[in-house]
C-alpha cells in the first residue's frame, strides 16, 4: 500500500535544532504567564502593549536578537466563540523557522492540523511566498494520520481553485488516475457515447453539450470481503446553468462546482492511505454544463438509469441529475453505505451560510455519528430534514418526476428527496450540500477553495471500519 510522505511542515521532537516556543494565552491566564517570563520578555511585552485578545500575537526577542518565542491569545475554554482553529493563524503571521507549543492550546491536535492547514497557498499560477514555517508536533499527536489530512484537503483545494480552462473532464479524470496510482487502486472511465451504450443517459444528457466529452470515473479500492462504501462526487466542472443560463455574478465561481468530487477524492485518499477496512468505490460523474445546440433543454423528458423517468424543470439543477445515475449504480451492489457529496443548491447557503455542511439521512445512527464527529474535528455538518410530505413538490405531470420543485422553497431537501428516488437497497444514505469555498480567509481557513466535511467524514469511517 502507498504511503504518503511526510508533510514538510511536521517535524517530531528533536527534528529541529531550536523550535521557538509558541506560548498560548488568554485573558483568564495572562497574569500568571506575565509573571512567568523573564524580565527583557516581560518589560518589551508591556512596551509593545500586548493584550490577550483572541487572535493577537507577539514576536518575543532573544538577547542577541533572535526570536527568543511568540505569545498567540485565544479564546477561554467556555468563551461561545471559541475557534479551536485559531492557532490556524500561526502559519501567516510567523516568521520562517521551526516553532513548537510551549503548552497546550484547546485542542493539540486540531491546533497542529490548523497550523498546517493555515500554511496553504494555491501557487499553480504565480509564485507563492518563499517562506517555510514548520512545527515540531506535540507528543502523542499522530504525524502520519495528520499528514494524510492535510495532503487530502490540500488536494482538494487545488482541484477547486484551478480554473475550468486546466480541470476540465479529463483533467479530474487524470487527476483520480494519479490517485488511483499512488494507492495501488483500479479505475475506469466511461467516456462520451460509451455513457449511453452503458446505460448513463442523464450524465450523458447534461455533458453532451460540451468539447471536452463527459465521463464516469469509477475507482475501486480494498479487499471485496470488506464492507462495501461508496463515495459518490458531483464533478460539473464547469456550470453555464445550460439554456437556463447563470447570472454574471452566480457564474463567475463555477469553477468550484465540482467541489464534491474533488472532496471525496481528498476523503478517498485519507481512507486508502489509512488503510481502513472497508471496500471502496468513488464514482464521479465528471461533465461540464455547457450551451450549445446539443444542450439539453427545459422540458425535455429522460430515462435514468434507475428507470425512472425525468423532466427537466430547469437545465441549472444539472448535479442532481448526474448524481442520480451514479446513484443508481451504486445501488445495484447493495453497498452498506453510499455518500453523496455536491455543491447543490444556493437554498443550503440561504438556509445555513457557507460554512455550515447541511447533510440528510433517514439513518439516525447515522446521523448522530456525523454530528458528533463534525463537532469533535470543527468540521461543521448540520443535519436538515428529508421532510417527505416535499415530495410533491417534484411532482411532473408527463414523466415520473420533475428535476425541480415547483415554488421557491425548501430548494436543499427537494434537491434531496430527489437523490432519495434513486437509492433503495444501500443498507444506509448520507447526502452533504457542500459549498467548497471560503468567502474569506479565516485561521487554517484561507480564502478560495474549501475541502467541507471530508474530516469528519474520514473520523467517522475510520471508527466504523478501523484499518487492515
Amino acid at each position: 500500500m502507498a504511503k504518503a510522505p511526510i508533510h514538510p511542515i511536521f517535524l517530531l521532537r528533536g527534528e529541529a535544532a531550536a523550535a521557538v516556543p509558541v506560548t498560548f494565552v488568554t485573558a483568564a491566564t495572562w497574569a500568571d504567564l506575565r509573571a512567568g517570563l523573564d524580565a527583557r520578555a516581560r518589560a518589551f511585552a508591556d512596551a509593545a502593549g500586548f493584550e490577550p485578545r483572541a487572535g493577537r500575537h507577539l514576536l518575543l526577542p532573544g538577547s542577541k536578537g533572535a526570536l527568543a518565542g511568540v505569545l498567540f491569545a485565544v479564546e477561554a475554554a467556555d468563551d461561545p466563540n471559541l475557534d479551536r482553529f485559531r492557532p490556524g493563524a500561526l502559519a501567516g503571521l510567523l516568521p520562517a523557522g521551526a516553532y513548537r507549543f510551549a503548552n497546550a492550546p484547546h485542542d493539540t491536535r486540531l491546533a497542529a492540523l490548523a497550523f498546517a492547514l493555515g500554511s496553504y497557498r494555491f501557487t499553480r499560477y504565480r509564485k507563492a511566498e518563499d517562506k517555510t514555517v514548520q512545527l515540531e508536533l506535540p507528543v502523542g499527536v499522530d504525524r502520519d494520520d495528520l499528514t494524510r489530512i492535510v495532503e487530502g484537503v490540500a488536494l482538494a483545494r487545488d482541484l477547486i481553485n484551478t480554473p475550468a480552462n486546466d480541470m476540465g473532464p479529463p483533467d479530474l479524470e487524470h487527476a483520480a488516475r494519479a490517485l488511483t496510482s499512488r494507492h495501488g487502486a483500479s479505475m475506469r472511465a466511461i467516456v462520451g457515447e460509451d455513457l449511453l451504450t452503458e446505460n448513463f443517459p442523464l450524465i450523458h444528457a447534461v455533458g453532451r453539450a460540451a468539447e471536452r466529452a463527459p465521463r464516469l470515473i469509477d475507482i475501486g479500492w480494498g479487499d471485496s470481503a470488506h464492507p462495501k462504501v461508496t463515495l459518490i462526487g458531483k464533478g460539473v466542472c464547469f456550470d453555464t446553468g445550460g439554456l437556463d443560463i447563470k447570472s454574471e455574478a452566480s457564474m463567475l465561481n463555477m469553477k468550484k462546482d465540482m467541489g464534491g468530487a474533488a472532496t471525496l477524492l481528498a476523503l478517498a485518499h485519507m481512507l486508502m492511505g489509512h488503510g481502513a477496512k472497508l471496500r471502496l468505490r468513488v464514482l464521479i460523474p465528471a461533465v461540464e454544463n455547457s450551451i450549445a445546440g446539443s444542450a439539453f433543454r427545459p422540458r425535455d423528458v429522460y430515462r435514468s438509469r434507475k428507470g425512472i423517468t425525468v423532466e427537466i424543470g430547469n437545465t441549472d439543477a444539472e448535479g442532481r441529475l448526474i448524481l442520480a445515475d451514479a446513484l443508481a449504480l451504486a445501488d445495484e451492489e447493495t453497498p452498506e453505505l453510499i455518500i453523496d457529496m455536491a455543491t447543490l443548491t444556493g437554498a443550503a447557503r440561504v438556509a445555513l451560510g457557507t460554512e455550515v455542511v447541511p447533510f440528510y439521512t433517514d439513518d439516525e445512527a447515522l446521523a448522530a455519528d456525523v454530528s458528533r464527529h463534525a463537532q469533535a474535528e470543527s468540521d461543521p455538518l448540520w443535519r436538515l430534514p428529508l421532510w417527505t410530505p416535499y415530495d410533491t413538490l417534484l411532482d411532473s405531470k408527463v414523466a415520473d418526476v420533475n428535476n425541480v420543485s415547483s415554488g421557491g422553497f425548501a430548494g436543499s431537501i427537494t434537491a434531496a428527496l430527489f437523490l432519495r428516488r434513486f437509492v433503495g437497497a444501500a443498507k444506509a444514505w448520507l447526502h452533504c450540500d457542500i459549498y467548497a469555498w471560503n468567502q474569506t480567509s479565516k485561521p487554517g481557513r484561507p480564502e478560495g477553495a474549501e475541502c467541507q466535511a471530508a474530516r469528519a467524514l474520514y473520523a467517522l469511517l475510520t471508527e466504523r471500519y478501523g484499518r487492515s
